[in-house]
């Protein structure tokens, strides 16, 4: 057994008898000073132990997701008609996929954003349209010509009003012109408007009945459109609800579609559902929303008008929009984005950089404008370290937007064109040692009580230097 007197010999902290220390008052200054020092450093240092820190590196892009990219948007056009509004990408590689339905929703909106509910479908017609023959040499003139003044008084006094909304330049509607005209004829005799009534084909030149074609949101030529009386109803938003024909346009298909219009109207209250038929858009505009997904390569996503058997008058058209939502990649949850914002304050402020922007093109003073915004698009990565054996990887694209208005000779469209950057930035968490942590206290409570003891020392040798003068001084 090792004797108490021996173990005390290895005490590296000798004490002094509490006898032979004396306190001054400099000492309990100086004291009170230190420990609100070490106190101060030590919150300092605990701060910067729980802080996360990040490094942040450039390297070559090395996605988890493939060669492709998805693009998710909500955008509305407050002049663009859902029935023409058609979603295109485009690429360096050649790629071109127009009109794409499949990830895409449409909703008829009014001028100040407002919807219903209804989705408006836009199927694609499953066969190319029909049409009679181009000329006829002897002229027939089987429907009626309306314009703003008598298009009301005769929607009131048929049943059923079936109006070809044309413009002469228009190629298509040369090519309707005389099936449409032969047509009118044949149903004209068969349904005496004088005897019967029930039904009656019109047309109306859109170059001279400029306000009634705006108010029925006639914007591609032919349009062909089916009103039914006491049906025709307009509710809060002014928008008002009928048909359009998407059928072939030679003589013996419009024929027989007129027919089965009016075949159930013996029926009251009886509204046939043909399938080619499909309701008319709102007076207004379209909101497009959905995602696409494209390559990583530079390209554009543009939404336009487009149609096979229409035409259209680019002074007409206007593409402004209101972007609700634009972001690239994978949709990041709330909870996952807030944590990582959390480790890295300033990330996460650019992935839906142009959210909630308008960009609007007064039509009174330039017509063919097209809209284009330029984005530059750029990856990031976090890796946040859990534990020694543990990280969490989170993906984001991030970008820049530049946007601008620029008349073309084309037709207007809204065009989003994007380059992916070949590098990506990765930001990694630097995780903090226990070790460190405990080994900076120790080092900051040493460093502050050895500093103390030093200055105590001199300040209490200089205070008996100045005792020991004024003594001799007074000697």
């Amino acid at each position: 057994m090792i004797s108490l007197s021996k173990f005390k010999a290895v005490d590296f902290y000798r004490k002094f008898p509490r006898d032979l220390t004396e306190a001054s008052v400099s000492g309990a200054w100086l004291s009170i000073a230190t420990a609100l020092a070490m106190i101060f450093l030590f919150g300092m240092e605990l701060n910067k132990y729980l802080t996360v820190s990040t490094s942040t590196s450039i390297i070559i892009d090395n996605s988890s997701d493939g060669d492709f990219l998805r693009i998710d948007f909500n955008i509305s056009f407050p002049a663009l008609s859902c029935e023409f509004a058609s979603v295109d990408v485009s690429d360096a590689l050649g790629t071109n996929r127009l009109n794409i339905t499949k990830t895409i929703r449409k909703f008829s909106i009014d001028p100040q954003l407002r919807h219903k509910a209804i989705e408006f479908h836009s199927e694609p017609v499953p066969h190319v349209i029909q049409h009679g023959d181009e000329a006829d040499d002897e002229a027939v003139e089987g429907s009626v010509s309306l314009n703003s003044d008598s298009f009301a008084k005769v929607s009131q006094e048929h049943p059923i009003l079936v109006v070809n909304f044309f413009a002469p330049w228009c190629y298509w509607s040369t090519r309707l012109r005389s099936s449409w005209e032969k047509a009118a004829k044949i149903i004209k005799e068969r349904y005496d408007p004088d005897k019967d009534g029930r039904i009656i084909l019109a047309k109306v030149d859109c170059t001279e009945a400029v306000d009634l074609c705006k108010r029925h949101h006639v914007q591609g030529y032919p349009s062909i459109r089916i009103f039914r009386k006491g049906s025709d109803l307009w509710d809060d938003y002014g928008h008002h609800e009928h048909e359009s024909y998407y059928g072939d346009r030679d003589t013996d298909s419009l024929v027989k579609a007129m027919e089965e219009l009016v075949s159930p109207t013996l029926l009251e209250n009886q509204k046939p559902a043909l399938e080619k038929n499909r309701p008319a858009p709102l007076t207004g505009g379209c909101r497009i929303e959905g995602y696409v997904r494209v390559k990583k390569v530079p390209g554009n996503l543009i939404i336009s008008s487009r149609s096979g058997a229409h035409s259209f008058d680019s002074s007409q058209m206007n593409m402004s929009h209101v972007i609700g939502h634009l972001s690239f990649g994978k949709i990041i949850s709330p909870r996952v984005l807030s944590d990582v914002k959390r480790l890295i304050p300033y990330l996460g402020r650019r992935h839906d950089k142009l959210n909630g922007r308008s960009f609007i093109n007064h039509q009174d003073l330039d017509a063919n404008v097209t809209i284009e915004h330029y984005l530059q698009v750029v990856k990031t990565e976090v890796v946040t370290v859990k534990s020694s054996h543990e990280s969490s990887l989170m993906e984001q694209y991030e970008y820049t937007a530049h946007s601008s208005l620029a008349q073309s000779v084309n037709m207007p469209v809204a065009k989003f064109h994007f380059w992916l950057s070949p590098m990506q930035v990765l930001i990694t968490e630097n995780p903090k040692s226990l070790s460190h942590f405990l080994t900076n206290v120790c080092a900051i409570i040493g460093g502050v009580f050895t500093v103390a003891g030093i200055l105590d020392s001199i300040l209490y040798i200089t205070i008996r230097l100045m005792k020991k003068m004024e003594i001799g001084k007074n000697i």
